[in-house]
């Protein structure tokens, strides 16, 4: 196991948390609605506690923790949507472009988890499995809420 490659790994998965805090905290600011305040409130603080956990491992290992966020591609876009969906105040289109962004944010985990299992030890590894259950609970949150709308 090579530390460059788990440093990498952990370093994706901060990235993709700043994604969260700040789409979350951006579509917070955007809503008057307080149930989804208190929503987005919720996830903002999921993934501080997953980021504070990843970048204390990355500085254990002797790595520089990633600052940043993706914001070219696909993330970008899915914030860009939900500030559009929020400015039309149309709930279901808020919460569509959360869930698209959540399963990136899964994706992510999943792929860090299956694909780079080689790179991470069993501490780490279990770490990685309990934030990816915080975050799929998240997404899950998002979706059901979705689902549970009517069509006008």
């Amino acid at each position: 196991m090579e530390n460059k490659k788990t440093i990498d790994v952990l370093n994706t998965l901060i990235t993709i948390n700043n994604d969260r805090i700040q789409g979350y905290e951006t579509a917070s600011k955007e809503t008057e609605e307080q149930d989804l305040k208190t929503l987005f409130a919720q996830f903002t603080a999921t993934s501080q506690k997953c980021k504070q956990e990843l970048v204390t491992e990355v500085i254990k290992l002797g790595g520089k923790p990633e600052e940043g966020t993706m914001t070219s591609g696909k993330f970008f876009r899915v914030w860009m949507d939900v500030k559009a969906a929020l400015t039309g105040k149309d709930r279901k289109a808020i919460l569509s472009s959360c869930e698209f962004g959540e399963d990136t944010a899964v994706d992510t985990y999943n792929h860090a988890l299956r694909d780079n299992i080689q790179d991470i030890n069993a501490e780490q590894q279990k770490m990685l499995t309990a934030q990816h259950a915080l975050i799929k609970a998240d997404h899950d949150k998002v979706k059901s809420m979705r689902d549970s709308l009517v069509e006008a």
